[in-house]
């Protein structure tokens, strides 16, 4: 029996549902690999406090918020990194937390640091996302920007690395530029004082008032892209600045 009207109409919209779930199934994040999100930064206490390392102040701000008992990184030795697989989720009101990976519940991470200095950091974050079958639209690298000012933070997936020597380590490592990256700003140096030596100084007293906040924000970045999607965490994040 040929169908009539209405049946025709439940069959077109059946399959505009169809097409519908399928683009959501393309766009959500996560799936059944992990996240991998990478702190950029230089190893060492004598960098530790350093503009540079905001990538890595970021990945302990978010061990520090997971659940019941704060994550640690342990060594890695087949990719010369420090890591710990847990997972994250998003709280209802908006603002992020971490989850204990033994919750069962949450997007399943690989939080991570490399223990090369910055200009290496591709080697760690190519060996990681191989290790772990993590396609670069899942890999997370939080870094500071000169571009931006002190306190913003921004959310891009792709894009230059402006000089970045850690991005662009990583881009050639990866193959691609289609990650995610967390920006951290951290301004322009004073005067005519050289980039390169500014981001290895260690952030002021009046940038250290704000720091907590902007690690912060930082930190609910990254898990809002790993709960939510790219687009998600910029419209949260971005509101806040």
């Amino acid at each position: 029996m040929a169908a009539g009207p209405l049946a025709g109409d439940d069959a077109g919209r059946r399959g505009e549902t169809r097409e519908r779930e399928h683009t959501v199934a393309q766009s959500a994040p996560g799936g059944d690999r992990p996240w991998l999100i990478v702190g950029l930064g230089n190893p060492g206490e004598k960098y530790a406090a350093t503009r540079h390392n905001v990538g890595y102040m970021v990945v302990d701000e978010i061990l520090g918020d997971i659940l019941p008992v704060p994550g640690s990184l342990k060594q890695h030795k087949r990719t010369n990194s420090l890591i710990c697989e847990t997972r994250v989720t998003a709280s209802a009101s908006g603002r992020a937390a971490g989850s204990a990976a033994s919750a069962g519940d949450g997007v399943p991470v690989v939080l991570a640091r490399s223990r090369g200095y910055m200009n290496l950091s591709g080697g760690a974050v190519g060996a990681l996302a191989s290790f772990f079958r993590v396609p670069p639209a899942q890999v997370v690298v939080v870094h500071d920007e000169l571009d931006l000012d002190p306190g913003v933070v921004r959310v891009k997936l792709g894009g230059g690395e402006n000089g970045h020597n850690g991005l662009k380590s990583t881009t050639q490592a990866l193959g691609t530029r289609d990650y995610v990256r967390v920006r951290v700003g951290i301004g322009r140096p004073p005067g005519r004082m050289d980039p390169a030596a500014y981001v290895l100084k260690p952030f002021t007293r009046a940038e250290l008032g704000d720091l907590p906040v902007t690690v912060a924000d930082a930190a609910d970045a990254v898990r809002l892209v790993v709960t939510r999607g790219v687009e998600a965490a910029q419209n949260e994040i971005h509101a806040r600045h």
